[in-house]
């Protein structure tokens, strides 16, 4: 049996890491896809404390070999079930392998959120992405569109405005929810068309994604803009459905307060699929450290 089994390793699963390891706890961390979440598609990180600017990939690089270099078992499974309690152990059952673990941090974080139209699914790769930094270099010397009004929308837009000929930025509101500066910096960029205030109505295309539909909001007139792709930054929707049956959800995330604890003795939850109002690099950071010693203080002390 091993002390405690963290599932994602996002920054928040891997900062849990590296505090249960300092913490002298035998640790297993489960993640179905790459190390590092969501930040790995950020191109650069300006506000963590204490580093300037850093991009999200070398940032999960760093939390990840810190984790693994503290003696973290890293593994690359996706978690099927959890079973048990903290009284017998808690037994969790990935794909290939299970662990029995005195404790456990759900750590699964958020994906993306998608704009529930037709053609969406089926063009996704096909000129529907939800990645800039990943798929925007074959959009280079491209028109695209980017459709969303907070910090990834933003970032999004500027990085594609440094590669694309053209990119309109598609929201339904008037202001924008991201930073200003982002904003400004938005606003001050010359190949960037604003689309406000706009929803997508449809996305055009046979094969593959040529353009979309939008309505003014306003006073309900349309659009059709050509492009060769869509970025979607609209959001997330937490990654906590497959624990439903066993710690209490709220609007899909896993309802704890900040000291991480869930409904159920010895399980903590840490990072985006917490139940909280801010959802940040260093708010992800700050959970991973107060579950992992929140499971430690409960292994030490019997916890019930």
């Amino acid at each position: 049996m091993v002390d405690l089994v963290i599932v994602g390793a996002g920054p928040a699963g891997l900062s849990a890491a590296i505090y249960a390891a300092r913490a002298g706890l035998k640790t297993v961390v489960f993640e179905g896809n790459a190390p590092g979440g969501q930040i790995i598609n950020t191109p650069e990180v300006e506000n963590y404390p204490g580093i300037a600017s850093i991009s999200g990939f070398e940032f999960a690089n760093g939390l990840y070999n810190q984790a693994v270099n503290l003696g973290a078992d890293i593994r690359f499974e996706a978690i099927v079930r959890i079973e048990g309690d903290a009284a017998s152990g808690f037994t969790v059952k990935s794909e290939y392998s299970s662990e029995t673990a005195r404790t456990v941090i759900l750590a699964t974080g958020a994906k993306n959120r998608e704009l529930g139209l037709p053609k969406e699914e089926k063009f996704t790769g096909k000129g529907v992405s939800y990645c800039a930094t990943c798929d925007g270099a074959f959009y280079k010397g491209k028109t695209v569109a980017v459709t969303g009004g907070g910090n990834t929308a933003l970032e999004d837009a500027l990085y594609l405005a440094g590669l694309c000929e053209k990119v309109y930025l598609i929201h339904r509101r008037e202001e924008f929810r991201g930073e200003k500066k982002l904003a400004d910096l938005v606003r001050e960029t010359p190949n960037i068309e604003l689309c406000l205030p706009y929803t997508i109505e449809e996305i055009e295309g046979e094969d593959r994604l040529s353009g979309v539909k939008i309505r003014n909001k306003n006073d309900g007139s349309e659009r059709s803009l050509e492009l060769a792709g869509l970025f979607v930054a609209i959001g997330q929707v937490p990654r906590a459905e497959a624990f439903a049956d066993l710690v209490e959800l709220e609007d899909g995330y896993v309802k704890a307060g900040e000291d991480t604890k869930t409904n159920v003795p010895g399980i903590f939850t840490a990072g985006d699929g917490r139940t909280k109002k801010v959802r940040q690099l260093t708010t992800a950071a700050a959970d991973g450290a107060v579950a992992a010693l929140a499971a430690h203080d409960f292994i030490k002390t019997g916890g019930f």
